[in-house]
């Protein structure tokens, strides 16, 4: 396997990974995450399962249709949850799992990839 094909399959995994992790019980923990955004808890559901059919869209796409686009759209994605998620819960950079600190690699495979992508 060559490591552009592992990289993008890793990738993939951690956005697929994702959408399991999310809604392994139904999306309740993720919608008590949203507690500080001051949303119902119908509100705070429905934007885990928006998110976590983005992630799964995103996740397919890495998988399935690799390219420029779907690298520039998941760095693009990544950016914007990394930017909400550091408003509403800033201590998620102090998570000794990485729960935001992880992006910054991911951002980076995805950078390498759109270039090699290019060429």
């Amino acid at each position: 396997m060559k490591d552009r094909d592992f990289a993008r399959l890793s990738l993939a995994a951690v956005w697929l990974g994702t959408v399991v992790v999310s809604l392994h019980d139904g999306g309740r923990a993720g919608a008590a995450l949203l507690q500080p955004l001051g949303l119902s808890a119908a509100a705070a559901l429905a934007v885990v399962w928006g998110a976590s059919a983005w992630d799964g869209a995103l996740g397919l796409a890495l998988l399935l249709r690799p390219s420029a686009l779907v690298y520039r759209v998941a760095a693009l994605s990544t950016v914007a949850l990394t930017i909400a998620a550091t408003l509403v819960l800033p201590a998620l950079w102090l998570d000794p799992f990485g729960a935001l600190l992880k992006n910054l690699p991911v951002l980076a495979l995805l950078r390498l990839l759109t270039h090699e992508a290019q060429t």
